[in-house]
């Protein structure tokens, strides 16, 4: 396994190794998500590359970056035994030396949801997954559906630029209390982790109501929304009912939905989804 911090390193193992390859990007303090998508890509290409940086251009200026959890040597343990070949390392300062004033910006589908929540969110993702694209030029690219707005916007991306990789979403990984994995699941005390699991809950319950008939979509956003305020420290950012191709809101569901939600447990924002029918 080749752990590099530079572009010209990363390139040079890419053109150094043949075969097919699979990506995995990541901003570390990996988990057993982050691990599945590294079997998967694993198992489907002769090569397997995983990138770990905290991006600071995805974070708001009253965000996280700061105290986002970091430990690398730990990260390397645990992809080792995973057989991966390049493990890419990069400084802030080699993504965006002085001078930078690139950027890739997707419209509509990076508007509403996190997009409204977070403004300039999805500028920093689609810039740095194009850059990671454009260096390590992988065969396949692997992400969690747990950030289902963000497969979108980079799937629009790869259409619209051309860009020669297959996007390949994998199922989310949960807890066995239905706590979608994250990174940010370690902000949580031990109240706020069991308060925590109100998210699939209101997701399950509003899966509930479409099998019991329900197909008014702010039906479901209610049956979201009642199993938020049950409990006392969750917030709600947003609820929502989407197409999950356009992302605009749903007044029936005719067809596939995206049940999605961002709730504050505590001072900690989670996001979660599921995919109806």
């Amino acid at each position: 396994m080749r752990v590099v911090h530079t572009i010209a390193e990363a390139r040079a193992v890419r053109r150094a190794l043949p075969g097919t390859w699979g990506f995995v990007p990541t901003m570390g303090y990996l988990h057993e998500g982050h691990l599945s998508l590294v079997r998967r890509a694993r198992a489907e290409n002769d090569r397997v590359a995983v990138s770990i940086f905290v991006n600071p251009t995805q974070f708001g200026p009253h965000e996280d970056y700061a105290r986002y959890p970091r430990d690398l040597e730990r990260d390397l343990r645990l992809l080792e035994p995973l057989g991966v070949d390049l493990v890419f390392v990069p400084s802030v300062e080699e993504m965006y030396p002085p001078g930078f004033q690139t950027w890739v910006i997707v419209e509509e589908v990076s508007r509403p949801l996190e997009g409204a929540s977070r403004p300039g969110h999805f500028r920093g993702v689609t810039t740095v997954v194009a850059k990671l694209f454009n260096i390590l030029q992988p065969d396949r690219a692997y992400f969690g559906q747990k950030d289902a707005q963000q497969t979108v916007v980079i799937r629009r991306m790869v259409q619209d630029l051309n860009i020669p990789v297959e996007i390949v979403i994998c199922p989310t990984v949960r807890e066995p209390d239905g706590l979608a994995m994250s990174s940010r699941n370690t902000y949580l005390n031990p109240e706020e982790r069991r308060a925590a699991t109100v998210l699939f809950r209101a997701l399950q319950a509003a899966k509930a109501r479409y099998e019991a008939g329900e197909r008014d979509a702010e039906g479901l956003r209610e049956a979201m929304r009642e199993v938020i305020r049950a409990e006392p420290l969750a917030r709600i950012d947003y609820v929502s009912v989407a197409d999950p191709e356009t992302l605009q809101e749903l007044e029936r569901v005719e067809g596939p939905a995206l049940l999605s939600l961002a709730v504050y447990i505590g001072t900690t924002r989670l996001i979660d989804n599921i995919m109806l029918p």
